[in-house]
C-alpha cells in the first residue's frame, strides 16, 4: 500500500470521525439519547480521553495524557511512514494507519474541543463559543455509540459474578475509538500477514 492511500484512509476516517462528533456535540444535550433499534442508541457522553472514562488522577493528569498522546501519534506516524518505504505488507500499514487515524481523531477532541466550544451539561454545545468549557489540551472527548445487546442478572451458579447484574455491551465509544480497536484487531488476527517472516 502506497503511503498516498494510507494517508486517503487516514482522511476518512478523520473527516467522518469529527463530523459525526461536532454533529452529536452540537444537537445533543448532554446524556440525551436516541434509540435507532433497541440494541444500538446514540448516547451522547464526553470523557478525559481513557478508555471506560479512566482519568489519571492530580491536576496535571489531563494534560499528561493528552501530550503523551501527541508523542505516541508522531512516534505511529514515523512507524507508518518507515513501513510504506519498505514495502511492508498492506495488512500492517492498514492497521497502523488504522491505529494513527484512530489516535489523532480523539486527540483532536482533547487540544482543540475545551476552547472550540461551550459546555454541553443542560446546553447544546456552540462553536467557537466566546465563553468555552475548558482550554487548549483539556477538551473532553465526545463518544456517542452504544450497543446494549443484553442487560440482565447472572446466574447464581456463575463463580464470582452470579446472581450480579450485567450488560453487554456497556461501552460507549466513537470512530476513532473502532479505526484504533479494528488496527489493533488487523495485527493480532493477521499477524503472519502483518509481520511475514523473512528468508
Amino acid at each position: 500500500m502506497s503511503l498516498r492511500k494510507a494517508y486517503l484512509l487516514i482522511f476518512i476516517i478523520l473527516l467522518i470521525d469529527q463530523v459525526s462528533k461536532i454533529y452529536v456535540k452540537t444537537n445533543f444535550i448532554l446524556g440525551e439519547e436516541v434509540t435507532v433499534f433497541n440494541w444500538f442508541k446514540i448516547h451522547f457522553i464526553e470523557n478525559e480521553g481513557m478508555a471506560w472514562g479512566t482519568k489519571i488522577p492530580g491536576e496535571y493528569g489531563k494534560l499528561i495524557l493528552t501530550v503523551f498522546r501527541i508523542f505516541a501519534v508522531f512516534g505511529i506516524g514515523y512507524w507508518l511512514y518507515d513501513s510504506v518505504k519498505k514495502h511492508a505488507s498492506s495488512y500492517l500499514v492498514v492497521a497502523i494507519a488504522l491505529i494513527f487515524a484512530g489516535a489523532a481523531g480523539n486527540i483532536l477532541d482533547s487540544v482543540f474541543y475545551g476552547v472550540i466550544f461551550d459546555g454541553s451539561y443542560n446546553n447544546l454545545a456552540t462553536p467557537f463559543s466566546p465563553e468555552p468549557y475548558g482550554t487548549w489540551f483539556h477538551g473532553l472527548v465526545v463518544d456517542m455509540f452504544y450497543f446494549p445487546i443484553w442487560k440482565g442478572d447472572l446466574p447464581a451458579w456463575i463463580p464470582f459474578f452470579g446472581g450480579k447484574r450485567f450488560e453487554f455491551f456497556n461501552a460507549i465509544f466513537n470512530v476513532a475509538d473502532v479505526a484504533i480497536s479494528t488496527g489493533v484487531g488487523i495485527l493480532l488476527v493477521f499477524n503472519k500477514r502483518a509481520f511475514p517472516k523473512t528468508t
